[in-house]
């Protein structure tokens, strides 16, 4: 019999043995926190799902930046609000966009962080769809060289690597091909490969005003049931030109991003989405569960998962956390 020679408690007597065998060990290294940035100046409205969160201008994104460089976090996701939409989100590739115009404030900082973009159309289009539609129906090529356009303006503007998000087929070498042409060879691209219909998504909505005006989007993101067609598409994503690849949700998809890290030898990130941080800070206000344990927890389980990377609205809080230990 093992017992008594074996005895695994020996291990986790107290916090230094168990923090000497630990397995997976989280840091702010792998973090990115998501920023939504809009028109005028001295904006910054809250977002009542999402706690902590804020629709802000140009200038007070500039210095919450700034906080988030000081906390060690390695990079931020900008997501737009224009001032118009029209049906085919014009504004997404606007030169005097939102989220160029805060790229270019980030890089006139000189502030020490990536800056990742979200390349989507539904927080600019009237109709609320992350492409084209023609007689209630979401149009997968059309919709290729828009996001094309805006992933180049991105570019254009210093964006360090471009996120596609929006589901459309061949959207990762459409965007490869057009940064290429331009001489943005450099710019690196995190294919949202495995994105999830997910009712998680809906404080999201509210932040980046995007729900759409029509029925849902379950006819260009993932069916929930399947992993299978996880590994499809991340392989599609991959030979069309992709660096790093994400799954979408995480707390739901743990399953996925450990098939995608053991099957690929790429950088894989995790999004931490809005309804998993809403839910957290929900219980955590009405004194259900003790927040930072909870946090650090759930973030440990999506790396312990696989994910290098992690997108999460808890950046911040985590940085703090973790400089006080």
């Amino acid at each position: 019999m093992s017992f008594p020679v074996h005895r695994p408690r020996r291990l986790r007597r107290n916090e230094l043995l168990r923090s000497f065998v630990r397995e997976t060990r989280l840091g702010t290294e792998g973090l990115v926190y998501p920023m939504f940035v809009g028109p005028g100046t001295r904006v910054r409205n809250e977002v009542r799902s999402m706690p902590g969160i804020y629709q802000q201008s140009v200038d007070q994104l500039l210095e919450e930046c700034r906080e988030v460089e000081q906390l060690g976090i390695p990079a931020v996701i900008l997501f737009g609000l224009p001032e118009r939409k029209d049906e085919r989100g014009t504004e997404a590739h606007a030169a005097t966009g939102t989220v160029q115009r805060a790229i270019e404030a980030i890089r006139r900082a000189n502030l020490k962080l990536l800056v990742i973009t979200d390349v989507c159309l539904c927080e600019y289009t009237s109709h609320g769809h992350c492409g084209v539609v023609e007689e209630g129906e979401v149009l997968n090529d059309p919709t290729l060289e828009i996001l094309a356009e805006t992933a180049l303006s991105h570019a254009r503007a210093g964006a360090d690597i471009v996120a596609p998000s929006d589901m459309m087929d061949g959207r990762v070498g459409a965007i490869r091909r057009k940064l290429d042409a331009h001489g943005f060879a450099q710019v690196a691209i995190l294919s949202y490969a495995a994105k999830y219909c997910s009712g998680f998504y809906g404080p999201f909505r509210e932040a980046a005003q995007s729900a759409p005006q029509f029925g849902d989007r379950r006819s260009y993101q993932m069916d929930p049931a399947n992993a299978r067609e996880a590994l499809r598409e991340v392989a599609l994503d991959l030979e069309e030109g992709a660096d790093l690849v994400m799954v979408k949700p995480a707390l739901p998809y743990l399953d996925v991003i450990r098939l995608v890290r053991e099957r690929f030898a790429v950088p894989v990130a995790a999004y931490n989405v809005s309804g998993e941080y809403a839910m957290v800070k929900a219980a955590a206000q009405n004194g259900w569960l003790d927040e930072q344990r909870v946090v650090l927890e759930i973030l440990t389980g999506i790396r312990r998962a696989g994910a290098d990377i992690i997108l999460t609205y808890h950046a911040k809080d985590v940085a703090r956390w973790l400089k006080a230990c």
